[in-house]
């Protein structure tokens, strides 16, 4: 059951990917949605997902709900890691480092 709710995770977020790159809605759906590039720590493999947004400053926040349930902010622990970002139709890099707080967690990407 596990792999069968991973593979519709997986194909959502395949099919919301799709959808910010449509030029005519692509706009729409990306307000406040960003695709975020990054490779795994352990795996060395490549992921594209896409996550909500907001701005602070200078900086992106991502919000991660129900975090237990998801793995990918694990590669910004601790001094944090390198990202890209699909932004308002430009790719950026960053750097992102996971936060947590009275169990939230969130992750701030500095753009270059």
């Amino acid at each position: 059951m596990k792999n069968v709710v991973a593979l519709i995770g997986n194909g959502f977020n395949a099919g919301m990917v799709a959808l910010t790159k449509l030029p005519v809605i692509g706009s729409f759906v990306g307000r406040g949605l960003v695709v975020i590039t990054y490779k795994g720590r352990r795996s060395g493999k490549t992921f594209s997902i896409p996550v909500g947004y907001v701005r602070s400053g200078d900086d992106i926040v991502i919000g991660v709900a129900m975090p237990d349930k998801k793995t990918w902010w694990r590669n910004f622990l601790g001094e944090g890691g390198p990202i890209s970002l699909h932004l308002g139709g430009v790719d950026r890099s960053g750097h992102a480092v996971t936060q947590r707080d009275n169990g939230r967690v969130s992750v701030r990407v500095t753009l270059d």
